[in-house]
């Protein structure tokens, strides 16, 4: 069984270490995080061994970057990469759960959890993050580093930019796309083209601006 090394102490890297248990798939070593309140704890029977920085020493082991912001998640890389960690390091975690037919790829680094559906010809970057129940339909295509929350869904031919961040139950018409590191609310219904960095909300989804979005609670 291959070893594994969860860089950070999060939500979501409690989630894959419990699934990759399950599966028998990986055996995780420990866990890094750059605070220090989090050294020689253990998460869920696994030690926190040092910082990030130390993924450099675990040469034999491979490793995923458990941390829910695609941007936070490409940074992270872009450290690790100038540390030495190529491409070929990154492991792909997906739950047993999952099925997909030939012809569908999901990228290095990427994390696909509990009853994710890919259809037909479904393309996945490296390092893309799917929580439980999101569907990807036939063709489409999805950026390095995007995040989808619960229950996602994309019709057929959506395109997913780098970085982009959709959040819970929130929906994307057929042959529309989502721009690099733009957001998409819960529970939006998106029609029409979502341009890069933008953030939009609602049924159907539309553009809201920074200040309102934080006043409405959502970070």
């Amino acid at each position: 069984m291959s070893e594994l090394i969860l860089i950070a102490a999060s939500g979501l890297a409690r989630e894959v270490l419990a699934m990759v248990r399950s599966s028998g798939q990986y055996d995780v070593v420990g866990l890094l995080d750059d605070d220090k309140e989090m050294a020689g704890v253990t998460v869920d029977g696994a030690p926190v061994l040092g910082t990030i920085d130390d993924a450099a020493k675990y040469t034999h082991a491979f490793v995923l970057v458990c941390i829910g912001s695609g941007r936070v998640r490409e940074a992270v890389v872009e450290r690790l990469t100038a540390l030495g960690l190529t491409e070929a390091r990154y492991a792909i975690a997906v739950d047993p759960s999952v099925q997909y037919p030939e012809g569908c790829r999901v990228g290095r680094g990427s994390i696909l959890l509990r009853n994710v559906t890919l259809t037909a010809a479904v393309t996945l970057g490296s390092h893309v993050v799917a929580m439980p129940s999101v569907t990807f339909t036939h063709d489409d295509d999805v950026a390095d580093f995007a995040t989808f929350a619960a229950g996602v869904s994309l019709g057929g031919g959506v395109r997913i930019g780098r970085g982009a961040y959709l959040g819970m139950n929130a929906s994307v018409r057929e042959r529309t796309s989502v721009g690099a590191y733009a957001t998409v609310g819960m529970g939006a219904a998106v029609l029409s083209n979502v341009p890069d960095g933008q953030t939009w909300v609602g049924v159907p989804a539309h553009e809201i601006n920074g200040e309102n979005f934080k006043f409405r609670g959502v970070s």
